[in-house]
């Protein structure tokens, strides 16, 4: 399936935090082609597969990475039917950070319409899905970004936008929290949160070379069950069936991908330093 992938992966391509080396490599990356991204059209149909038919345009993730490539394999359950009104190099930055927020505002935080939504990290990959999912559940949303960034953030469809650099999120004022940039400790996050709040954090970013805020998740998994808040973190399951839910907000207007730009297959590495970097707005895709 050629045309495009997105670069997904963050910190994790630097080989950091060093947990997740257990899984891709320790001493050098596992894959050689670290792409997991995709959307393109379909070439070959493997035996058994029903649903997708050569020539269908579609999405999703590969089986064991390798999207850097004119060709990849990609399972049929993480494949969904591309989203009409998107571009091959827009849909390919959707499966692994839309399915994420998906996930996180919908399955995790339990947004629902009226509530007061905080995101921070809102200008990212992650975090500009989840701005736009809120809103389309009918929330009052606040993103948390760069100064820099905010005017995007507004534009997706926050009514309030922070300078992450901000003290004060506001006491008591969110029903829940989507907290994708990882950097503010629990004893500063829960006062912002309503008595019986609910606080996802996807991700971390404290820049620890040992655990690199896993060390948070820890934390607020345990703290959780002695306390009114719901307190937690997740492990995105990319499925068909989330890739439709997307779809269906995608056609319909309510979400679209940030795409900061595309760049060609050369290009790649250059890309992923200014991802890790904090330079980019929403997602990049490659062209193959």
């Amino acid at each position: 399936m050629p045309r495009a992938w997105t670069a997904a992966l963050g910190n994790l391509m630097a080989g950091l935090p060093y947990p997740a080396r257990l899984a891709f490599g320790l001493r050098r990356p596992t894959f050689i082609n670290p792409g997991r991204t995709l959307a393109g059209t379909v070439d070959v149909v493997g035996p058994g597969v029903t649903g997708f038919h050569v020539g269908d345009e579609v999405y999703g993730t590969a089986s064991a990475n390798g999207t850097l490539a004119e060709y990849a394999v990609a399972p049929a359950k993480k494949l969904a039917p591309k989203p009409a009104n998107l571009s091959f190099e827009q849909a390919a930055t959707v499966p692994v950070s839309g399915s994420t927020a998906l996930q996180a505002v919908r399955d995790h935080a339990r947004v629902r319409a009226g509530e007061k939504v905080l995101v921070i990290g809102a200008s990212g990959g992650v975090g500009s899905f989840a701005v736009q999912i809120a809103v389309a559940l009918g929330a009052e949303v606040t993103g948390v970004a760069s100064a820099a960034k905010l005017d995007a953030v507004r534009a997706l469809g926050a009514a309030r936008v922070v300078d992450y650099r901000a003290d004060d999120l506001g006491a008591g004022r969110y029903d829940a929290i989507v907290d994708i940039a990882g950097r503010r400790p629990l004893a500063q996050l829960r006062p912002t949160l309503t008595p019986k709040g609910r606080l996802v954090i996807v991700g971390g970013e404290t820049g620890g070379r040992l655990l690199d805020g896993l060390g948070r998740q820890f934390r607020a998994a345990l703290l959780s069950p002695f306390v009114g808040q719901r307190l937690g973190f997740f492990v995105n399951r990319e499925n068909a069936e989330d890739l439709g839910a997307l779809t269906g907000y995608i056609e319909t207007g309510a979400v679209t991908p940030l795409l900061d730009r595309t760049v060609p297959l050369a290009e790649t590495a250059a890309a992923v330093r200014q991802l890790i970097d904090g330079q980019i707005t929403g997602k990049i895709a490659v062209a193959v």
